[in-house]
């Protein structure tokens, strides 16, 4: 038997005046629609909710892949500044490489003819990078690439610091050589006798003038002609009032015939330093200054060695 809900209307007096039924069917699937709206509600606020966290957390991760991929552009930039900048070191190790080698054949020193100096013994210098190439496809090989062109450069850079130490070395040895090397005139004046045999102005006879002899007035400046120390002050026979420089390497000058001598035995000299006055102490036959240049022992002619 069909169960019903029966609902009363009542009239204003309280008699009633019309009786409905609703069947409970139709009760239990108001009742079940109900729920399922409510749960459809539910579940569309929820999906709603989800919804705008995954947007949320999309614009999140955007974001993210946006500074990514500028700072990956920025480290490719500067992968390819870096790539420019060994192109411009390796053309700078070949240029001082080269330059190297001008001094070296300037000084008159042994030149190094494997190619381009400063690479490897016998070895190509390695072409430049291409920094210009799509990084996405040759990526690793360019970093591959400049990791062993940057090893070779720093070995070449080793390299290149010892041949400069050594070419240092060497110049420096030639700065002490050139001045300890006699090259300017001792004294203003005029050459009155040269180096060689001549006629003794005091005897007539043949003699070997060991130096020149240059003549100006009493007292005019006779001057070191390259640095040294003085290793004799004083009067010497003939030469009467007379300084003697030792110069190292061999080097050796005399000044003779001083009217003054300003210099003492062991003070070091300089070239162009004033060491006297000329004047005609000794044997002589008017003012000037005999000057001699000695190397290993041996008088030289000394006109060889003023420059000046």
């Amino acid at each position: 038997m069909r169960q019903r809900l029966s609902l009363f209307v009542l009239s204003n007096a309280g008699h009633p005046v019309r009786q409905y039924r609703i069947p409970h069917f139709l009760l239990r699937s108001g009742l079940l629609l109900t729920v399922v709206a409510v749960a459809v509600v539910a579940y569309g606020a929820y999906d709603y909710y989800r919804i705008q966290e995954q947007a949320a957390r999309n614009a999140r991760l955007e974001e993210t892949i946006q500074r990514q991929a500028a700072e990956i552009q920025h480290q490719r930039s500067q992968i390819g500044r870096f790539a420019e900048e060994i192109n411009d070191l390796k053309t700078a190790l070949v240029d001082l490489g080269r330059f190297e080698q001008k001094i070296r054949i300037i000084a008159n020193l042994e030149s190094d003819d494997s190619q381009d100096g400063v690479f490897g013994v016998g070895g190509p210098v390695p072409e430049d990078l291409d920094p210009s190439i799509p990084l996405e496809e040759k990526y690793h090989a360019l970093m591959r690439e400049m990791h062993d062109q940057s090893q070779q450069l720093q070995a070449v850079s080793r390299r290149q610091s010892e041949r400069f130490e050594d070419l240092l070395q060497h110049l420096e040895g030639q700065i002490d050589l050139l001045a300890a090397t006699p090259a300017i005139r001792p004294a203003k004046g005029w050459l009155t006798a040269g180096f060689g045999h001549r006629k003794s102005p005091f005897t007539g006879l043949k003699e070997f003038h060991k130096g020149v002899d240059i003549a100006n007035r009493k007292g005019t400046p006779i001057l070191a002609t390259a640095d040294g120390q003085v290793v004799f002050s004083g009067r010497k026979g003939l030469l009467g009032k007379t300084v003697v420089i030792d110069h190292g390497h061999g080097m050796v000058t005399r000044y003779g015939h001083l009217d003054q001598v300003l210099k003492k035995k062991g003070e070091r000299v300089q070239r162009g330093e004033t060491i006297g006055r000329m004047g005609r102490s000794g044997r002589t036959t008017g003012s000037h200054v005999h000057y001699e240049v000695h190397f290993n022992g041996v008088p030289v002619n000394p006109r060889n060695y003023i420059l000046n």
